[in-house]
């Protein structure tokens, strides 16, 4: 039913390590210590936790372990998600599920990775990935991440009439945003020659078009929103969870590249929390790589389409615009945690904690994970402050 999960529970409380380019420790003391930053921020203990979610693609700390080493004996909620950044959303969702439905009452969920010292995403130095498509891939040499999202680029580039100009001018003004974080790896100004002069990775992407490598952890309490409600915090409600299908680049077929998955997922996560595109305040969207903010940006409703470039060269996605996007930075400029750091900022946005970069009065929040693209699935989240 789409309303059955509306506001039932809430993020209670977050947490995070440094964002690092070499942390020193491995992946299960990052989750550990994120957690344990999580718990503290809401007044909770390990001893009140019993259900654990996280996802993951390539390095991981399963649930398992995590309980184990947390001292969570006999766990009534487990669940370990693959799908990296795409199920970013969908492991916040699990969770409020689980608790709505009385499998657990507090539930931690968390992303851990040493995603530059150690599991470097879509490196060529390790195993290939166990994809029937890769075979396929291999011989024309499309090996990474920024090579399939390039070809994504180029098809909405193409029907959106998008510029190098408009894909810099997302990254431009997330640094801005990332330069009022003290969480965020990348603070120094960004200017548009800059971005222009910066080296390409794979046309039509430049460096300042990706996200970064980074090793780190965030993690989120979910508990039901009446306890939330008696916790140190202001509760964040979860409004509406929506997972949705997708397309690899090589499998499924798709009449038009230049739009994603959750154009058509959006109007169920919206049908869900009871809001449209309108009432969104501040948009947490996943950002990889530059073009899939102008994308999601039109997927989501939030401008029309092909509307998208005009409406960032317009100031709208600034901290003072229309929506804000990525108020932290993104993955761009904060840091990439696979999509969970977004959740972590709509939160403190959300409770009014998000200090210089706070957007005045926001109450209500979009999460997205990765639109769906080479991976065959996307989610997202509709969160509101608790009044």
């Amino acid at each position: 039913m789409p309303t059955a999960l509306r506001d039932r529970t809430a993020v209670a409380g977050v947490g995070w390590t440094p964002y690092s380019k070499n942390s020193g420790v491995s992946t299960l003391t990052l989750a550990l210590r994120a957690i344990k930053a999580a718990l503290d921020d809401c007044g909770l203990t390990p001893a009140d936790v019993d259900g654990l979610a996280t996802h993951s693609v390539g390095d991981a700390t399963p649930a398992a372990v995590v309980a184990h080493a947390l001292g969570v004996r006999d766990p009534r909620f487990l669940t370990d998600l693959v799908g990296g950044g795409s199920m970013s959303a969908a492991v916040v969702g699990a969770a409020a599920m689980a608790v709505a439905t009385g499998q657990a009452e507090v539930v931690v969920c968390w992303r851990a990775l040493n995603a530059r010292s150690e599991f470097r995403m879509g490196g060529t130095g390790r195993a290939a990935p166990t994809l029937v498509e890769f075979q396929y891939q291999v011989p024309y040499g499309l090996l990474t991440p920024p090579q399939q999202y390039a070809l994504v680029a180029r098809a909405y580039m193409g029907r959106a009439g998008a510029t190098a100009e408009d894909l810099g001018r997302v990254a431009v003004t997330q640094r801005e945003h990332a330069r009022l974080n003290p969480r965020a790896m990348m603070r120094e100004p960004l200017t548009m020659d800059a971005y222009l002069a910066s080296r390409w990775i794979a046309e039509p992407l430049r460096l300042f078009d990706c996200c970064l490598e980074t090793d780190a952890a965030v993690a989120l309490v979910v508990t039901n929103a009446e306890r939330a409600r008696d916790l140190r915090r202001r509760p964040v409600l979860v409004s509406g969870a929506a997972t949705g299908g997708g397309h690899s680049l090589y499998s499924n077929a798709r009449a038009d590249w230049s739009t994603s998955a959750a154009r058509d997922m959006a109007p169920r996560l919206y049908t869900a929390a009871g809001i449209g595109p309108e009432d969104v305040d501040i948009a947490e969207l996943y950002d990889a790589f530059t073009p899939l903010v102008l994308m999601q940006l039109e997927d989501y409703g939030l401008c029309g389409p092909g509307e998208a470039p005009a409406f960032v060269g317009d100031g709208a996605i600034r901290l003072d615009g229309k929506l804000p996007v990525n108020t932290h930075g993104g993955h761009l400029s904060e840091g990439y945690v696979h999509g969970l750091n977004h959740v972590v900022e709509a939160v403190l946005q959300l409770r009014g904690e998000a200090g210089e970069r706070q957007v005045p009065d926001a109450e209500t929040a979009l999460c997205t994970g990765q639109p769906g693209y080479v991976s065959g699935v996307t989610s997202a989240l509709l969160l509101r402050g608790d009044r």
